[in-house]
């Protein structure tokens, strides 16, 4: 227990659970078990991933992501190398949907570890009754 109370406290083993995919509590097994499927729990240390919802945040930030650099890169291919429409076709057609999903599994993956490390849960109004 003393080597998971320090890993969730390190810094930049948070940082490399979030880079890898990795549980936020001990940084050992995946958080996925396909793509970007999350798992139910833990296979290291049992930690219930049920807490864990992103939402929409990480969809949101690899759009503006991945539209700054593709856009960018078709652009400074079509201004400065002429590309062909082809070349156009098969870079960012292939490039863009692998970036992707790369890029949302370490969005998420951040994300459900700073979920964890705040114990971030959903706002819940209290009703006064008098």
């Amino acid at each position: 227990m003393t080597d998971q109370k320090h890993f969730e406290r390190d810094d930049a083993a948070v940082a490399r659970a979030s880079f890898t995919g990795c549980c936020p509590r001990c940084g050992k097994d995946s958080l996925f078990r396909s793509g970007l499927v999350l798992k139910e729990k833990c296979g290291n240390c049992g930690l219930s991933y049920s807490f864990a919802d992103s939402g929409d945040g990480p969809a949101v930030f690899a759009i503006f992501i991945l539209g700054f650099l593709v856009l960018g890169g078709a652009l400074i291919a079509e201004f400065k190398f002429n590309a062909s429409i082809w070349f156009h076709l098969v870079t960012w057609g292939l490039l863009t949907p692998l970036l992707a999903i790369g890029l949302l599994r370490v969005i998420k993956s951040m994300l459900i570890v700073q979920q964890y490390r705040t114990k971030a849960e959903q706002g819940v109004l209290e009703r006064k009754t008098q």
